[in-house]
């Protein structure tokens, strides 16, 4: 059994900045003995979200703050090696937050047995908190009804690119916005978007309206920013705004300011809520299974990002600000 076990620390608070190498310390700590009650974890995939940067910020009010020398607060796939834990055996394998570690020693608590048919990475990705996210904000909050459109930003990342398909599968018409003809191309090639806006080109609200003729019914916005006004701009009477994300403050490291043009919610009728998805909680494993569902009878796919070795954890999160991601950003240890 190991006695040392690798981890990442919290080195910096980015905040009014982008990640820098300097935020993070990788340490090498003693690993204790499991006692009555827990067991011992190899971590085998780490999963990476956007969100992650507002904790280290301390700007995420729904969890507690990170302080400087905490373990790197992230998801992970985990086998238990060691058990002296009754509701986990040795050799199964749990995911949940577990932190940027290689090995640790814990209870159990807030641990999910991995119970899928498909690959099990899928825990983090369609089936993990990306899925869940995309499914509550959407048929939660957002409340599609056949034939309505719904517009999605930051379309083709692993949240945004669910949401498009289960419009499809509610009826709707779908329309997402990403950056890039290549991620425009597999969101109606792969995903099964109606139409895609390369908000790189420019134009944003041309394509908005030829692409949304007779309004937007639903908004599921991830970015936050010019984007978000640009779609306020055509919401159609009684829309729904879905307030997911905001990654376009990410790159000046304060909160977005407030949209523009908000007063079109008043005049459309119409309303704009935000969501942490821990509100349902207690439907996730239902939800689970209908996505599971959907990935099996064809009707969702999903993208995967998996890099490799724990020591580029910080490179791997970074990924999702740059752009350089494709799907849900995960790691191998």
């Amino acid at each position: 059994m190991p006695t040392t076990t690798r981890q990442w620390l919290l080195n910096g608070h980015p905040r009014g900045r982008g990640i820098q190498d300097g935020d993070f310390k990788l340490v090498e700590t003693e690993l204790a003995d499991p006692g009555d009650g827990e067991m011992l974890l190899k971590t085998h995939y780490l999963g990476f979200d956007p969100a992650q940067k507002g904790w280290m910020e301390n700007i995420a009010d729904y969890v507690a703050p990170m302080n400087i020398g905490d373990v790197m607060r992230g998801s992970g796939i985990c086998e238990v090696v060691e058990s002296n834990n009754g509701k986990f055996a040795e050799g199964e394998m749990v995911f949940g937050t577990t932190g940027w570690r290689e090995y640790l020693v814990t209870d159990g608590e807030g641990l999910t047995r991995v119970e899928t048919e498909l690959s099990p990475t899928a825990v983090l990705s369609v089936l993990g908190t990306t899925g869940l996210t995309a499914y509550c904000g959407l048929f939660k909050v957002g409340k599609p009804v056949a034939g309505d459109t719904v517009l999605v930003s930051g379309a083709a990342g692993a949240t945004g690119s669910v949401v498009g398909q289960l419009a499809k599968i509610a009826g709707c018409r779908a329309v997402g916005i990403a950056g890039g003809p290549e991620k425009c191309k597999w969101l109606v090639e792969e995903a099964g978007y109606d139409a895609a806006i390369d908000y790189k080109a420019g134009g944003v609200k041309e394509q908005i309206k030829e692409h949304c003729p007779r309004g937007v019914d639903v908004i599921y916005d991830n970015v936050g920013g010019t984007i978000l006004n640009d779609m306020l701009g055509r919401i159609a009477t009684g829309a729904r705004v879905v307030i997911c994300g905001g990654i376009s403050r990410y790159e000046t490291g304060q909160l977005p300011a407030g949209p523009e043009n908000y007063f079109n919610l008043v005049f459309r009728r119409a309303s704009m809520a935000g969501f942490i998805v821990l509100d349902w909680a207690g439907e996730f494993p239902a939800i689970r299974k209908r996505l599971e569902g959907f990935v099996k009878d064809g009707r969702l796919t999903y993208q995967e990002d998996i890099q490799h070795g724990f020591e580029n954890a910080p490179d791997t999160l970074q990924r999702l600000f740059s752009g350089q991601n494709r799907g849900k950003q995960m790691l191998k240890l």
